[in-house]
């Protein structure tokens, strides 16, 4: 049974938390919109452009792939409040490297040393279960998901505006931006998992591959790891495409992507800061799954079949219900974890996220960039979103069989 003795006097620092994921969050957000752009100054065609964009975010995708569980199980050694700084003030370096790059070469090469130090989401998420209670545990990382929301919604906007201005001036302000999260953190962050909670670093158990078979070994929860697995390829299919294909077929500029995603943000802090809560306490774990991702996959199939930008607000407002199942997962998994395990198991599952960012971009953006002649305003170009609702289709499918055999495994 974990321990909760030291809960109320740490409770306070899940604020520090809170903010560090927010600001981290609105540092990645700021480049989001104009992340495209700068690899069309180095590839200009379209076809190019898409292939490119593809393999420098899959290749953030495989170095955090390798990376988060390493980062995880270190913070079970070491405490979370050293390895959660250490990647903030990695992320901050690496914004100002990409301003200086020449090459799209170059640009592949620091886009890959920042995915090195980005398991500060796991680490967060091990932090967040070290000082909440079984009971709260998923509204708990559902405030993640809020500062995840929050972080969007001022991030894309800002970045947007400064793209029109000059392409480099998001990633100077996100440097900015982690840099002075770390200054904050260092003064700020108090320390969450007890020397005597603390277990030894294994290098067994930090290879993303252990940590993997060791969550699907997991009583009652381990088919959710495919679930988990095919949630995550269609989400980062949305998230890798989403730029590209509104600029293809509807010919939005970086401040109406900004715009979206501003959206977006609104949607997530809704659902995982206001509603998730009272949602879990009401429906519980298993339940949310389902919903959200029933939610989440007719929203998938209708943003590939939308004619019109405004349809694609329509969408994002009407699936607020779709941010519920990340959460509630990722509680099921951290309720059947031991306390001194959370920072690895935590890893575990962004190294499984980053390898299906990988599949889901190279997969995506190689669809795209097949469709990439049609027409603006052509259905084929939605083609990445009809996968993705296939894969979260799939999902529902294998959470549903899962959840209504073994409910108590939620």
């Amino acid at each position: 049974m974990q321990q909760k003795t030291s809960a109320p006097s740490l409770q306070p620092s899940v604020k520090f938390v809170l903010i560090t994921v927010f600001l981290d969050i609105l540092g990645i957000g700021l480049i989001i919109p104009v992340l495209p752009r700068l690899v069309s100054q180095f590839a200009p065609q379209a076809d190019a452009q898409a292939y490119w964009y593809g393999i420098i975010v899959a290749i953030y995708g495989i170095a955090q792939f390798f990376c988060a569980p390493i980062l995880g199980a270190l913070s079970d050694r070491y405490g979370r409040r050293p390895i959660l700084l250490l990647c903030v003030f990695g992320l901050g370096v690496n914004f100002l490297l990409m301003t200086a790059v020449t090459s799209i070469v170059w640009l592949v090469v620091a886009r890959g040393l920042g995915g090195v130090t980005a398991g500060n989401l796991s680490v967060a998420n091990a932090y967040i279960a070290d000082v909440s209670t079984l009971e709260n545990r998923s509204r708990a990382l559902g405030k993640i998901g809020a500062m995840f929301g929050l972080g969007f919604i001022c991030g894309p906007v800002l970045g947007g505006v400064l793209g029109e201005i000059n392409t480099h001036y998001p990633f100077y302000l996100a440097a900015l931006v982690s840099l002075t999260n770390f200054a904050y953190g260092c003064f700020s962050l108090p320390e969450s998992l007890p020397q005597h909670m603390r277990k030894p670093f294994s290098a067994q158990k930090a290879n993303p591959f252990t940590g993997l078979m060791g969550l699907a070994k997991l009583a009652n929860v381990g088919p959710l790891v495919i679930v988990y697995a095919l949630s995550m390829f269609a989400q980062f299919t949305l998230q890798t495409t989403w730029v590209l294909s509104t600029e293809l077929r509807f010919g939005w500029s970086p401040l109406q992507n900004g715009l979206s995603l501003f959206v977006v943000g609104v949607s997530s802090v809704l659902m995982q800061g206001v509603f998730l809560g009272r949602l879990i306490k009401r429906i519980g774990d298993a339940r949310a799954v389902l919903i959200g991702l029933a939610s989440s996959t007719t929203a998938l199939l209708l943003y590939g079949l939308a004619t019109q930008g405004w349809m694609m607000y329509a969408l994002i407002l009407c699936n607020v219900l779709g941010f519920a199942s990340g959460p509630a997962l990722q509680a099921i998994f951290s309720k059947a974890v031991e306390p001194q395990s959370q920072g690895a198991a935590m890893g575990s599952l962004t190294a499984l996220a980053s390898i299906m960012s990988v599949a889901a971009t190279l997969a995506g953006t190689f669809l795209l960039g097949q469709v990439s002649h049609q027409a603006k305003g052509s259905v084929l170009l939605g083609a990445p979103f009809f996968m993705a609702a296939v894969m979260q289709g799939l999902a529902l499918t294998i959470a549903y069989r899962h959840l209504r055999a073994a409910p108590a495994g939620a």
